[in-house]
C-alpha cells in the first residue's frame, strides 16, 4: 500500500493563504504573478523557538548572548556570562487551527574556562493527531507525527571581541507516525551543521557607554532529506543570516537596544516548468519536467547551496525578493526588567509572512522567565496570535575572570 504523504504537509499549512491558490497551474509556475516560495523538508529546525529572539521580530545573530544563543548565532555562547545555565521554552502551534501541535526546546551551557564555552540542546516538534490517507485519499488511520532534532555545539573567543562556534545537529522526521502497511513510508533523517561568527565592541556613544555587535550564522548546512524508499530528497532549510545590534545605556539603570538581521534560504529556487493546454507539466523523453526558465532543483547539495545566490528564475531581482528582514528593539531596566517588540517581513512572492511581535521578561536572581506574542498583519493567518513561554536557570560555579563575557 502506497501511503499519501506530502513531505511539506504541516509547512504548507502554516502557509495555507498563499498554497490554496497553488491550486491554479499558473501560479505553481510562477509565471503570471511572479509567486514563486521555496518549500523545504524539516523547516522546524528553522522556527525561532525562545521567547526573547520571537519577540524581537526573529532578531538574535547580533543580541547579546543568552541560554538561547545556539539557535540565533551559536558564536555568542562563547560571550555569555554565567557559568552554567539551562532553559526550556515552549510554544503552542498554529493555536487558531488545531489544539494539540507544540513547538518545544530545551538547552544546556557550561564554560570551560574564560575562552570556551559547549552547549548542547533538544528541539521537540509534536504536530498532534492527523488523518492519513492513501493515494486514493482513503483514510488510513490517525498517527501523531513527531520530529526532533539533537545539537552540540562548541564556542570559542578569538579575542575579547570576536568569537566563533561550531554545531553539529541530527535531525530525526517521522510524519507516517507508526502506521503499518506503507512500505513506501519512512522517517527522514539529516545530519547538519551551524558556524556562527560574532563581534562584539565597547564604545562611547553621545557620553554615554555603549555596544555595536555584528554576527553571521550559517545553520542546517547538511545533507538531503527523503521520506521513501526511493531517491525522492527534499533540501533542508539551510540558512544564511547576518545581522547588527547597537546598545546604549541611557543612564546606570536602563539601556535600548536595536537589532537588524537579513535572512536567506540556501536552497534551490523552484524553476518555472512548461504547461500544456490543459494546465499540465510537459515532460520530456526521460519523464522529466522541461524547464522553461531556471535551474534544476533536484541537483546535489553542494551546487544547491551555493548556487541559490544566483537561480532564481527572474534574475537577481527575485534573490532579492528571498531576503527576510527582521528588526527588534529591548529596553532593559536593571537586566531585570526587560521590554522587547519587532517585525518579521517577507516578500509576498515568497512567502508573505509579515507581523509584529512584542514580549516581556522578568530576572530575578538564578531565574529568568519571558513571554512572546505575535500579530500578524493578515488577519486569520494561521500564525496568528503565536505564543511562547521560555525559562532560564543560570549559575556561577566558580569567580568569574575579570575578562571573561
Amino acid at each position: 500500500m502506497k501511503l499519501q504523504l506530502k513531505k511539506s504537509f504541516w509547512f504548507l499549512a502554516i502557509f495555507a493563504p498563499i498554497f490554496v491558490k497553488a491550486q491554479n497551474p499558473n501560479f505553481l509556475s510562477g509565471q503570471e504573478n511572479g509567486r514563486n516560495p521555496i518549500t523545504v523538508a524539516v523547516p522546524f529546525v528553522g522556527f525561532a523557538p525562545d521567547s526573547r529572539g520571537a519577540a524581537m521580530g526573529d532578531a538574535g545573530v547580533a543580541s547579546s548572548p543568552d541560554a538561547f544563543s545556539v539557535h540565533w548565532n551559536n558564536a555568542k555562547l562563547a560571550f555569555i556570562e554565567d557559568d552554567l545555565g539551562f532553559s526550556f521554552s515552549y510554544s503552542p502551534w498554529l493555536g487558531n487551527i488545531v489544539d494539540d501541535m507544540s513547538l518545544n526546546y530545551l538547552t544546556f551551557h557550561k564554560k570551560i574556562d574564560r575562552l570556551q564555552t559547549i552547549g548542547a540542546t533538544i528541539r521537540y516538534f509534536d504536530l498532534g493527531e492527523i488523518q492519513l490517507t492513501d493515494i486514493n485519499a482513503n483514510a488510513i488511520g490517525l498517527e501523531n507525527p513527531r520530529e526532533a532534532a539533537f545539537d552540540a555545539t562548541y564556542s570559542r573567543k578569538l579575542s575579547e571581541n570576536i568569537g566563533i562556534g561550531g554545531t553539529i545537529r541530527y535531525i530525526w522526521s517521522n510524519l507516517s507516525g507508526n502506521i503499518t502497511g506503507a512500505t513506501d513510508a519512512k522517517a527522514g533523517t539529516s545530519v547538519a551543521i551551524d558556524l556562527g561568527f560574532y563581534y562584539n565592541k565597547e564604545l562611547i556613544f553621545n557620553g554615554k557607554n555603549a555596544e555595536l555587535s555584528f554576527g553571521a550564522h550559517l545553520s542546517n548546512f547538511g545533507q538531503k532529506v527523503t521520506y521513501s524508499n526511493d531517491s525522492n530528497e527534499d533540501f533542508i532549510p539551510t540558512n544564511l543570516r547576518v545581522g547588527t545590534g547597537f546598545k546604549t545605556n541611557i543612564d546606570p539603570y536602563n539601556s535600548i537596544t536595536l537589532l537588524v538581521d537579513f535572512n536567506k534560504l540556501l536552497v534551490p529556487t523552484p524553476p518555472f516548468y512548461e504547461y500544456d493546454d490543459e494546465g499540465q507539466i510537459v515532460n520530456d523523453a526521460n519523464g522529466d519536467p522541461i524547464i522553461v526558465k531556471g535551474k534544476d532543483p533536484g541537483r546535489p547539495l553542494l551546487s544547491g547551496t551555493f548556487g541559490s545566490f544566483a537561480d532564481a528564475p527572474n534574475g537577481f531581482s527575485e534573490e532579492l525578493q528571498e531576503v527576510m528582514i527582521s528588526t527588534g528593539i529591548e529596553y532593559k531596566y536593571r537586566d531585570v526588567f526587560a521590554l522587547r517588540a519587532g517585525y518579521f517581513s517577507e516578500h509576498k512572492n515568497k512567502g508573505d509572512r509579515k507581523y509584529f511581535t512584542a514580549g516581556l521578561g522578568f530576572k530575578y536572581q538564578i531565574f529568568e522567565i519571558d513571554f512572546s506574542y505575535l500579530v500578524p498583519k493578515q488577519q486569520n493567518h494561521p500564525l496568528g496570535d503565536t505564543l511562547r513561554l521560555s525559562f532560564v536557570f543560570t549559575f556561577d560555579t566558580k569567580d568569574q575572570d575579570p575578562g571573561n563575557g
